[in-house]
């Protein structure tokens, strides 16, 4: 198949050689229907400009990266991660940027940040990490290189990043519960060095304290993010004395392993415990019972992450932004009305 260049790409849209030029790399300054126009040329023909070119016109690499600390087994066996990436990777895709993977142990970043970044290798960087203590993140902010952070962080305020509503999710959640008529409520919450772990406590003990019910310490269990790590809190909860008759569950993974501990305890849900859990995982609608969860659009966060990213590449130097997704209470099986107490 013959390549097209960029002039025969021109005349197909009835545009100028720059304007194609300007779209390709994605150049704010191109009215949306020429846009529209050319790039629909581009795909119709498969035209691939140059990158070795295009660089070097443009001093860019047309490369973003994105940076997971944390060890790959764990990465790549949650559910969570791969709708994030998908939607990072297709949003740079249609804006004709390469996304480059990395995945980085502690020990591993200061060199990637020698070598990726001071090396120039990518025009700018996304980061998913959770760990509040991260120890990239102060190398990342000292350097020119545009970073993105997908999540927040309660300290490093000027970041740009992009999270979804951890907090208000998890209180919706809980206020589910408490209208179900349960006033014993438990919490298995992620690991509080994550700052959505802490959102989504915070969340929890808000609705407590609007419903004017006590936060109980023993009530409060904490978990990993982990099926083993729900699976042990879910054990520690219903051991109690007096057990919770509702618990909520601060993601969908913990949440199949406190279905575990209740079938090891022969407890039922929801007859005997109520569960409402975060995320809305496809584990989340196949699980017995099916779980009650708060919804996050993790494609769109990973949209919503990229989109700001390349905003930062091409426009002026501007304020930080930061970029809040809602969520929404996905009722299911698991959760129903508290039992009434039996007579004495």
């Amino acid at each position: 198949m013959t390549r097209l260049t960029i002039e025969e790409i021109a005349e197909l849209a009835a545009v100028s050689r720059s304007t194609v030029s300007r779209v390709i790399n994605d150049h704010p300054g191109v009215r949306s229907t020429v846009r529209a126009r050319v790039l629909q040329v581009i795909q119709e023909h498969h035209y691939a400009p140059r990158a070795a070119a295009r660089s070097l016109a443009s001093s860019r690499t047309n490369a973003v990266g994105l940076l997971i600390p944390g060890s790959t087994s764990f990465i790549f066996s949650d559910a969570f991660f791969p709708q994030v990436i998908q939607g990072i990777s297709e949003t740079c895709n249609t804006h004709g940027y390469i996304l480059m993977l990395s995945t980085v142990t502690p020990e591993m970043e200061h060199d990637f940040y020698e070598r990726v970044l001071r090396g120039h290798h990518v025009d700018g960087v996304i980061v998913m990490s959770s760990n509040i203590d991260d120890p990239v993140l102060p190398l990342l902010i000292h350097d020119p290189t545009p970073l993105v952070l997908v999540g927040r962080h309660p300290y490093l305020r000027d970041l740009n990043s992009v999270d979804v509503e951890n907090r208000e999710g998890a209180l919706a959640a809980v206020r589910h519960l408490i209208g179900l008529g349960h006033s014993r409520i438990g919490t298995i919450t992620g690991p509080l060095h994550s700052a959505a772990a802490l959102d989504r406590r915070d969340g929890y003990k808000q609705a407590l304290v609007e419903a004017s019910l006590a936060i109980r310490p023993e009530l409060i269990a904490l978990g990993d993010f982990t099926q083993d790590g729900g699976r042990l809190a879910m054990r520690a909860l219903l051991e109690l004395a007096e057990p919770p008759t509702a618990v909520f569950v601060a993601s969908d993974t913990m949440a199949s392993g406190a279905l575990q501990a209740a079938r090891e305890l022969e407890v039922r849900v929801p007859e005997d415990v109520s569960l409402v859990s975060f995320d809305d995982l496809p584990i989340a609608s196949l699980l017995v019972p099916s779980l009650t969860t708060v919804h996050q659009p993790l494609y769109d966060l990973g949209a919503a992450a990229a989109d700001l990213l390349l905003k930062r590449l091409d426009g002026p130097e501007a304020p930080p932004e930061h970029v809040w997704l809602p969520t929404q209470l996905v009722i299911r099986q698991s959760s129903a009305a508290a039992a009434l107490p039996r007579a004495g």
